[in-house]
């Protein structure tokens, strides 16, 4: 009796220990929760995320996507703020993590969440219809200068977004004033360019994913990538803005969340299967398909990324006239 009581400790112990070893996973359906309306970047990354992660069976639940546009994204921050301790609900976190809280849009800082994975960058580009008398990066840049107020420019998804700061780095490195910019935020990128394809606005700063598709058909025209290099597909043609002679280089990251409160065993598994997720061959056909420049880190390096880039961008929109003065 005594003997079997030994075996049955231990065989417990050793029941324990790889419980331990094997960490955490879910035990129900998995929330992603997107700031912006279906069709935009975030919506997109947030179903690439979800079809990398189940397609590849590395979550053994289930995974929704749910849209929960408005305020410039502060109606999700809010919503998956209020779920501290929750590993079973993520964000797409974009520069409307930062910006937000820099010109005062809300109160939600960065460092309210749980930092998980910056998955990629997603560079701006400047669209206009292709029956704008608009045919190229200069006759943009010489309307701006002549008439700024003449172009209605949309974007995604507030005023002082990353999308905003992309046209007025535009006005400042051609040396006009941001504050003579016309411009007109969407819910979502792809409201931007429906209103753009209804000749209602001028031009839409935008992620090249969201216009590629126009282009290919000849709706829609790109006059200038704010990337440090040309992307290929239907833009192989379109030369960045330092080929135009204009010093900008600018666009936002994609990243995941989480709230605040997780453990380290529920961290490191979003960690482990993203990363998982990032080397999948869907996910970097997904990445050339949506043109999109791979930049995947993880814990401190991206908790460090998130705050260097906040100081960037704080420092940018005072420059600008758009930060919340303190």
């Amino acid at each position: 009796m005594k003997m079997e009581k030994v075996v049955l400790t231990v065989a417990l112990c050793g029941a324990a220990a790889i419980a331990q070893a094997q960490g955490w996973s879910p035990s129900k359906n998995v929330e992603i929760i997107v700031g912006s309306a279906p069709g935009g970047s975030n919506d997109k990354t947030a179903r690439a995320v979800e079809r990398a992660l189940v397609e590849n069976k590395l979550v053994p639940t289930s995974i929704s996507v749910v849209n929960k546009p408005g305020g410039g994204s502060s109606i999700a921050f809010t919503f998956v703020s209020q779920r501290a301790g929750d590993p079973h609900t993520l964000l797409v976190g974009t520069t409307a993590l930062l910006t937000n809280h820099i010109t005062g849009r809300g109160k939600i800082h960065h460092t309210d969440f749980t930092p998980i994975a910056s998955l990629f960058k997603d560079y701006v580009v400047f669209v206009v219809n292709a029956k704008s008398p608009i045919k190229n990066g200069k006759d943009l840049v010489a309307r701006l200068k002549s008439d700024p107020q003449s172009i209605a420019i949309g974007f995604a998804t507030a005023l002082g977004s990353h999308n905003h700061i992309a046209a007025g780095l535009l006005m400042k490195a051609i040396g006009g004033n941001v504050r003579d910019l016309k411009p007109i935020a969407y819910k979502g990128s792809s409201l931007a360019i429906t209103n753009l394809l209804g000749g209602h606005i001028d031009m839409v700063t935008t992620a090249a994913g969201n216009a590629a598709g126009h282009v290919e058909v000849g709706r829609l025209r790109v006059v200038g990538v704010a990337a440090p290099r040309r992307f290929g597909g239907a833009l192989a043609d379109v030369p960045t803005w330092k080929e135009q002679g204009v010093d900008l280089v600018y666009g936002g990251f994609r990243s995941i969340v989480a709230p605040k409160g997780l453990s380290a065993d529920q961290v490191a598994f979003w960690e482990g299967v993203l990363r998982k997720a990032s080397k999948t061959p869907k996910w970097q056909a997904d990445l050339q398909k949506n043109y999109w420049f791979d930049d995947f880190t993880t814990g401190a390096e991206f908790a460090k990324e998130l705050d260097d880039t906040y100081a960037a961008m704080k420092s940018v929109l005072v420059d600008l006239g758009l930060a919340k003065q303190k």
